[in-house]
């Protein structure tokens, strides 16, 4: 066992700090980059992402009447997109839907953004922690948490949590970037992530460390096979996975059962 394993640290892009600072850490990088956080986030991947989210909705296939909690959801992307097919009529006051995200920022820009779009109900805005989900065990039908995995301060902890409040018979699914892809992308996403990234989070966002960080965060992130099995591990059940756009993202479906 590391030095670090045994002093309680774990990874914040390339460094390694104690694992109390690193909740703190995230929450100050998503408040700062928060104001222009979709608008990289079309730049940086030329509008790809809005793909990767509705496939993402698409294999989830949520259902009237059922309830899903969106983890480290917070400008409302996968809410947006799944809410129509949980509440069509928007008749009911109870929520669909509970977003959680540990940046208050983030959350602004979401409701801000929901009001926008004339979603008065059906949508929960709750700044909470992965670790420490703010629902009663066995209480929703889905969990989703896209590109907020990587920034827990521990995964199998956000993992178990997500079992705790999975109703049995509920579904998880998880969209990531990932650290494998195909050997042929390699070279120019080793370049574009290197060296374009952090120039648009300096231009556009104001915050060069910030997309550096994330880039880093992608390459100590457990390689899709890995977290398979960290989700299995958990106690979810019938674990697989499906690349998207030559293994940059990836998305993780699994089972409570």
């Amino acid at each position: 066992m590391s030095e670090d394993e045994t002093s309680g640290r774990v990874d914040f892009g390339s460094h390694r700090v104690p694992e109390e600072e690193k909740a703190p850490l995230i929450r100050a990088l998503f408040d700062s980059v928060a104001s222009r956080y979709d608008l990289m986030n079309d730049l940086m991947s030329g509008g790809i992402h809005r793909w990767w989210k509705n496939q993402m909705v698409a294999w989830l296939n949520p259902r009237p009447g059922q309830v899903l909690v969106d983890v480290a959801g917070g400008t409302g992307d996968i809410a947006v997109r799944a809410l129509p097919r949980l509440a069509p009529e928007q008749a009911t006051f109870s929520p669909s839907i509970v977003v959680c995200d540990t940046s208050e920022g983030m959350l602004e820009i979401g409701r801000a953004r929901a009001l926008d779009e004339g979603i008065l109900v059906g949508i929960e805005w709750v700044c909470a922690d992965a670790e420490r989900l703010p629902v009663a065990d066995h209480s929703v039908d889905l969990y989703t948490i896209a590109f907020g995995l990587r920034n827990v301060t521990r995964i199998d902890a956000a993992l178990a949590e997500a079992r705790r409040a999975l109703k049995p018979g509920g579904r998880f699914l998880c969209l990531e970037f990932t650290p494998e892809i195909t050997p042929l992308l390699q070279p120019l996403y080793d370049l574009y992530s290197f060296h374009i990234v952090p120039r648009l989070g300096r231009i556009v966002a104001g915050d060069r460390e910030a997309y550096t960080y994330l880039v880093e965060s992608i390459r100590r992130f457990p390689r899709q096979s890995e977290l398979c099995e960290m989700i299995a591990r958990a106690g979810l059940d019938q674990v697989r996975f499906r690349n998207l756009t030559g293994g940059v993202a990836a998305l993780h479906s699994a089972w409570r059962l």
